[in-house]
């Protein structure tokens, strides 16, 4: 039987993507749009929000609501949810069940109400939409999407973290091509989810800045007390290349070849990530070399350039060797011709 603990993993693991990458939650053809929404408010207010629910299905559907807290579980941004009656799920409130008819949009007001005794800072729950009714307090087992609230209660925010860590991905130091995958990991110490902003520049051996990478590219937040790990990638600026697996070394050895033609650097790159964070754009920075040598494709090169020159001497010698021949035909032929007409040759 399974658990209440793997049924929250379940719903954890649904509202990745949604949580990730900003894309409407959908399951069983019924979507939730926005899948997040970051909000603030003043302790003692109450705000006001919409919703809409799509209901892709081939039948009416009659959908029941729920709230749930959630803290960030492990460093991927992935949410853990937590059954609670406290925080901000317990501040929410909108319809308690709606009916959706097939194909419909139906949009859905909901509400939160803050204490004037809220704690300043993020407060985070999410807003569940499910086709069976909570029961005694147990999670209801069925099609179950959700809308990510992020709330941000004003007043005296403790602000504080940094990076952890910067590197390449296994802390890779030599290449023979693009794509070079980089990652960093981001301790948020505040009281707040912190959002960073900036970029990754990429600085060849002369200092030449020879690429930028959105160092946030999935727009990612790092809640409170937590640490979230960013994956980016330096490609060209066109799609990279990517050669086919081959089998046999000849086959793979070309491969290489294309791959590194097509996606070439070369020589030692720095690395530099710049980002601010939180309210006052507090300012992070960390730094990684590495080299990228497309040995492959120099080899092949190599053998090229030897062999034009190997060809070039010995059509030089060839042309050597005919100028030669050609200025000794020619000075025997005038020898003869002044002999017939009875002079006496010169050297």
């Amino acid at each position: 039987m399974q658990t209440i603990k793997d049924k929250k993993i379940s719903i954890g693991l649904l509202l990745l993507a949604s949580f990730l990458f900003l894309l409407p939650l959908t399951s069983h053809a019924l979507t939730i749009s926005p899948p997040r929404v970051e909000l603030e408010a003043d302790p003692g207010v109450t705000i006001s929000g919409k919703m809409k629910l799509i209901n892709g299905e081939e039948s009416d559907q009659t959908f029941y609501s729920s709230f749930e807290n959630f803290e960030a579980k492990g460093e991927t941004g992935v949410p853990s949810f937590i059954e609670s009656k406290e925080d901000l799920a317990g501040w929410m409130s909108t319809n308690s069940q709606i009916t959706v008819k097939k194909g419909e949009e139906v949009v859905i007001d909901y509400s939160i109400t803050v204490p004037k005794n809220a704690e300043p800072g993020g407060h985070f729950a999410a807003i569940f939409w499910n086709t069976t009714p909570p029961q005694n307090s147990q999670i209801a087992v069925g099609a179950k999407i959700g809308m990510l609230v992020l709330l941000k209660v004003s007043g005296p925010i403790k602000e504080g973290g940094g990076i952890l860590e910067f590197s390449t991905k296994n802390n890779q130091k030599f290449f023979t091509s693009l794509p070079v995958n980089f990652f960093y990991r981001f301790q948020n110490s505040g009281a707040d989810r912190a959002k960073p902003k900036g970029e990754i520049k990429i600085k060849n051996i002369l200092g030449i800045t020879s690429n930028k990478v959105d160092a946030n590219p999935v727009e990612g937040n790092i809640l409170p007390n937590s640490i979230r790990r960013f994956e980016m990638t330096w490609e060209n600026s066109d799609k990279n290349y990517i050669s086919q697996a081959e089998d046999g070394f000849i086959l793979k050895f070309f491969n290489n070849v294309k791959q590194e033609w097509h996606n070439f650097a070369f020589g030692r790159y720095k690395a530099d990530l710049n980002i601010v964070y939180g309210s006052q754009n507090i300012p992070a920075f960390s730094s990684v070399a590495l080299w990228v040598f497309p040995w492959h494709l120099l080899l092949i090169t190599l053998i090229i350039v030897i062999a034009i020159v190997l060809l070039g001497r010995r059509e030089i010698s060839k042309y050597n060797k005919w100028v030669v021949s050609s200025a000794i035909k020619n000075f025997k032929s005038a020898q003869e011709t002044i002999k017939k007409i009875g002079g006496k040759p010169r050297i």
